[in-house]
């Protein structure tokens, strides 16, 4: 593919503004709503991104406080790559930029190094222009190896710090008949799916003001359980609105003895429907609703169209004393194919703003902290260390 003339698209929310404006958020304007549209259909057209890129993602993270900016390129009237990049303070003068599930880039190899090297060049100029020094850029591209073009970025090691996400995860084909993914999976995961329905445990889909109570209160007593902070009702609230309007997600539960016991918020996207959060109650475990539940997803995101199930996160490989070997064990009952993305990656833009952002990570009382890989110590393309 010949990129012969690459802009920058003037969107309030997929493409940069001035550094002075530093809140941009999604507005009513028609042209606007056709860049957001375009925007949203390119992505969702792009396998190798996912639900973190289109615009609705972009509202969310505005009401949890985040700035954001765009980037689009065009080849005459056709978008072909670009970002949505997050902003994070970290103090009054230092900040980051995050990229979550990209830059988004086409297939081509040549295309796509034009693409991401005028990526990082818009970056770079905008970071210039920053009223705050810019630590680093941290990517997240759905990448299974390192493209040839992409040097000089620190591999971060999974849960380094609390921001980044799975990088490990197994997803379920959703493309053969029903009774093919029940052959795929493990026999003691179609055994448990067999005790659930024994059992008369039912599966719905609730995504009313009381089916988001229901999801926050098992949400909230399984992160209790496992030792983890819960995220507030707000964010659910937030975030099932936004998913809700745009037809992106839904709340399913199990159901035994008139009790909801378990459940799954699943975001639908381009080819994917993924397992984004979920949790269970610690009784009535016997009647192994969470299998249950997890195939009736499964059933509903093919009866839609989708083509793969994620379960989003698992441990990395080769660590059986990571944090989530639990969940994965479970996850692996399904059957499906792991998927190892290239890790987190950070380009560091300043060193000793970088310095002071790994040391209040590690000052943070996250006792899984690692540091980061130095840049001689980042993937290599051909994928390995």
């Amino acid at each position: 593919m010949q990129i012969d003339n690459m802009n920058t698209a003037a969107s309030p929310v997929l493409a940069p503004a001035s550094p002075s404006q530093p809140r941009e958020g999604m507005i009513s304007e028609p042209a606007s709503t056709d860049r957001s549209t375009a925007w949203d259909s390119f992505v969702e057209n792009t396998p190798e991104t996912g639900f973190m890129q289109p615009s609705w993602r972009v509202e969310f993270r505005n009401y949890c406080g985040f700035e954001n900016f765009g980037i689009t390129l065009t080849d005459g009237n056709d978008i072909v790559g670009g970002a949505v990049v997050l902003k994070y303070l970290c103090s009054e003068d230092r900040c980051f930029y995050y990229i979550q599930d990209g830059p988004v880039l086409p297939g081509d190899p040549l295309a796509a190094e034009a693409v991401f090297r005028a990526v990082l060049e818009d970056l770079e100029d905008r970071r210039r222009a920053e009223p705050h020094v810019v630590s680093h850029l941290r990517i997240e591209p759905r990448w299974l190896s390192l493209p040839g073009f992409v040097s000089g970025f620190r591999a971060i090691p999974p849960l380094a710090d609390i921001y980044l996400e799975a990088r490990d995860t197994r997803c379920v084909d959703l493309r053969p008949s029903e009774a093919a993914i029940l052959a795929q999976m493990k026999p003691k995961g179609r055994y448990n799916i067999g005790v659930a329905r024994r059992h008369g445990v039912s599966i719905v889909e609730d995504n009313s003001e009381q089916g988001l109570a229901d999801f926050q209160n098992i949400y909230e007593e399984t992160a209790t359980r496992k030792g983890r902070k819960a995220k507030p009702p707000d964010y659910f609230e937030e975030l099932m609105s936004l998913l809700s309007r745009a037809r992106r997600g839904s709340l399913f539960f199990a159901e035994y003895q008139g009790m909801r016991i378990a459940t799954a918020l699943v975001v639908y996207f381009g080819p994917r429907a993924t397992y984004f959060f979920g949790g269970s109650r610690d009784i009535h475990r016997q009647v192994m609703a969470p299998y249950l539940l997890h195939f009736e997803v499964m059933r509903r995101a093919r009866a839609l169209g989708h083509e793969w199930y994620d379960l989003w996160g698992i441990a990395p490989a080769n660590e059986p004393d990571h944090p989530w070997q639990c969940i994965s064990v479970f996850k692996a009952k399904f059957g499906g194919v792991e998927v190892r993305l290239v890790p987190t990656l950070d380009y560091v833009y300043d060193a000793a703003a970088y310095d002071c952002y790994v040391a209040e990570q590690r000052d943070s009382g996250d006792t899984g902290f690692r540091d980061p890989l130095p840049p001689e110590r980042t993937l290599s393309p051909g994928g390995g260390e």
